[in-house]
């Protein structure tokens, strides 16, 4: 034969879909990784036991609400019997590798965590939007590297993919039901097929109940889909901006700063980068962004933001011990440019009067001869947690915010007041501290059940919710990682709107960790 097919390139592993709905799945371990796979399992629809001798906060929730079975006590050799798989979690290396003997003796399935050559299967960094599962797996040599790829990849994902697929779901469950015959098969998955492939996302998400009975008509019709029109929201799953400037503080013409060789006077401009979503920037933001000669960019300003940019972004890397060195280091370089008649921007995140520095760096260049135009932008303080369905204050809940940093001059902990029922408090810089943090809430007299939530990357495409408790917040962020920047909010408000939130995929159901008991 001349015909010739791609060869294997071997090394890779075999990628299914486990299907685990009423499997038996054996946990040993009590901790946060043996919480992080129950919680997985749980997902699955598994039927979960667990052995330990005592079990993290987390999982003493799930077995209090008989979501799993328990034994508390160490693993002994019958509890195989009728396992479907087995995870250990243990940090005995020689009891792992035991029981991983004892699995393969019964040809029962095993994961021993961090024992990779142990492992019949790996665990892979998941991302979950719905009935959508998204899989990333570098085969155990870089799982954190799995991890950034898994967030770009959802990132990347059209708003609203999960919902999509959940209505077209529907829609395929009401064609079966109305054209159930079996020659009739080819006709329904051409038509909606050519459906799937001819219309956004967006829109397939904003589908409702009367839309998929005009889908429905349409099929049984059978209208070209790229025909249809549906009358829908007008809203959309995007965010626009509102086309109105920002307010800035004039410049001031001062004489002893220095000008370009073309006499030309160098120009600053402080502008807050805002919450990461360049269309949440303001209008005069953009149009600085675009006009300037050089932007003097914070470390974690995100690329869609950057993007805006046309000339050199210049950004200093600042590392733990060395912030000071980085900001002399951007200073040095400002004064420069602006001493050659320059337009200068200097980028920060957020707004770069709150928690930014801003004030230093407008009189620090003021003391040079320039005066600093200032362009706010949203403060992730205020603007971060509301993107992710927190609301700082609310009637009745919340009628008070505290916005403190984690990180205070010098390395200092903020100093934290007792506690108040109705206060918000809002912590920035802080999930690298965070059990320093909760440790200063508890002193503070603030209650264990009290809602916590982590606002990572906000406004971002991969922007993310992590929901627990003071007592499990802790726990949780250790089992489900932390993709910086993010910020702390403790209160009540947290889950205020939880229930309607988690509908959206950036609320990322996977990480909301303990909710209140009903």
């Amino acid at each position: 034969m001349s015909d010739t097919f791609r060869d294997p390139q071997g090394g890779g592993s075999l990628i299914v879909a486990w299907q685990a709905k009423q499997r038996s799945i054996l946990i040993v371990g009590g901790g946060s990784v043996a919480a992080g796979r129950v919680f997985n399992a749980l997902e699955a629809d598994a039927e979960v036991t667990v052995v330990a001798p005592d079990l993290c906060a987390e999982l003493k929730y799930r077995a209090t609400k008989k979501q799993i079975t328990w034994y508390e006590r160490r693993f002994e050799d019958g509890d195989l019997d009728g396992a479907n798989m087995v995870l250990t979690a243990i940090g005995d290396a020689q009891e792992s590798r035991r029981i991983a003997d004892l699995c393969k003796d019964k040809r029962i399935p095993v994961n021993a965590a961090d024992i990779n050559d142990l492992c019949d299967f790996w665990f892979m960094s998941t991302h979950r939007d719905h009935s959508v599962q998204v899989a990333v797996s570098t085969n155990s040599k870089a799982p954190r590297l799995a991890n950034r790829i898994r967030r770009q990849i959802a990132s990347a994902l059209p708003r609203g993919t999960g919902l999509a697929v959940e209505q077209i779901g529907r829609l395929r469950k009401r064609i079966r039901e109305a054209d159930p015959k079996p020659e009739n098969s080819k006709r329904r998955m051409t038509w909606l097929t050519q459906l799937c492939d001819y219309w956004p996302i967006e829109q397939l998400a904003k589908l409702d109940s009367d839309n998929i009975d005009d889908l429905l008509d349409a099929y049984v019709k059978q209208s070209d889909p790229k025909s249809i029109d549906l009358a829908q929201d007008a809203g959309s799953l995007s965010s626009f901006s509102s086309g109105v400037p920002s307010p800035v503080l004039p410049a001031k013409t001062i004489t002893n700063g220095g000008s370009g060789s073309d006499g030309k006077r160098g120009k600053l401009i402080l502008v807050g980068a805002g919450v990461g979503d360049p269309e949440l920037l303001t209008v005069r933001a953009h149009r600085v962004l675009k006009r300037a000669d050089i932007v003097l960019a914070d470390k974690l300003i995100p690329e869609p933001v950057l993007g805006i940019v046309k000339c050199e972004i210049y950004t200093a890397r600042k590392f733990p011990g060395a912030a000071a060195e980085a900001q002399d280091d951007l200073y040095k370089r400002g004064l420069e440019e602006l001493s050659k008649g320059k337009t200068v921007v200097r980028l920060k995140q957020g707004d770069p009067f709150v928690y930014g520095r801003g004030g230093e760096e407008v009189l620090f260049f003021r003391n040079h001869g320039y005066e600093a135009e200032v362009v706010p932008g949203l403060s992730s303080a205020i603007n971060g947690p509301g993107l992710c369905g927190v609301p700082v204050t609310h009637r009745g809940v919340a009628d008070q915010v505290l916005v403190l940093s984690g990180a205070n001059r010098n390395g200092d902990l903020p100093s934290v007041p007792q506690y108040t029922a109705t206060r918000t408090l809002v912590v920035l810089m802080a999930v690298k501290r965070l059990a320093q943090i909760v440790e200063l809430l508890r002193q503070t007299s603030h209650p264990a059940d009290l809602p916590v939530a982590i606002i990572e990357r906000a406004g971002c495409g991969d922007q993310r919710t992590v929901r627990a408790t003071l007592d499990t917040i802790v726990d949780t962020v250790e089992r489900v990682g932390h993709n910086a920047p993010g910020l702390v909010v403790v209160g009540h408000v947290v889950n205020v709107l939880s229930d309607a939130a988690i509908q959206d995929r950036y609320l990322d159901p996977s990480t909301l960790g303990l909710h209140s008991a009903e």
